[in-house]
């Protein structure tokens, strides 16, 4: 399977879930964006590696990164290999004298352990496919205003699928990336009740 290259566009509080970040990644070549919710001790060792701040004692991340050079450990890359009922895994590739090891990671540490090696970040076509939203910077100004029903802060189950879809794009368009990740799994949940 081929793999997509991803960045860090960005991290914002989650306004609906306590304590909770919405970490985007994008396509390195591409207008999909994969929202990752993440909790807040996962975003703060994200954000201090991104500001490049030293905090005074390592955090837990700093001190992996310590233990695999203390023993000549490389991590090569990290692949957000499956999304399983709306969650993300990801997969950790190490090398040592010994060769290739995989190890199964959450994906918000296996990204604030890339920071700090310096390593890629990827997934595959398939996992952006189900989980990504595709930005479009193309606005039209006679963009008209859909009225669209929205019952509470996290249900669209009163919407219809074209409803969901201009409400998709004007979360995207807004960089309300939790509610269009919200959104994005209503639509991906009708798909495979019509399969």
């Amino acid at each position: 399977m081929k793999k997509i290259k991803l960045e860090i566009i960005g991290m914002s509080y989650s306004q609906s879930q306590s304590g909770a970040y919405a970490l985007i990644l994008g396509e390195a070549k591409g207008d999909r964006r994969l929202p990752i919710i993440i909790g807040g001790f996962e975003a703060q060792a994200i954000a201090i590696e991104l500001e490049k701040m030293k905090p005074s004692r390592p955090l837990t991340h700093d001190l992996l990164k310590s233990f695999a050079d203390t023993f000549e450990i490389t991590l090569k890359e990290v692949v957000i290999n499956k999304f399983i009922e709306g969650v993300f895994h990801a997969e950790l590739l190490c090398l040592d004298e010994n060769g290739e090891h995989r190890i199964d990671a959450r994906t918000s540490d296996a990204v604030a352990l890339a920071l700090r090696f310096h390593c890629p970040i990827y997934t595959y076509d398939k996992i952006m496919s189900a989980a990504g939203i595709i930005v479009d910077d193309k606005k039209s100004e006679d963009q008209k205003e859909t009225p669209v029903k929205e019952e509470g802060k996290s249900s669209f189950t009163q919407n219809t699928t074209t409803e969901l879809k201009e409400l998709l794009q004007k979360s995207i368009d807004m960089e309300d990336y939790e509610k269009a990740s919200k959104i994005r799994d209503e639509i991906n949940k009708r798909k495979k009740g019509k399969k």
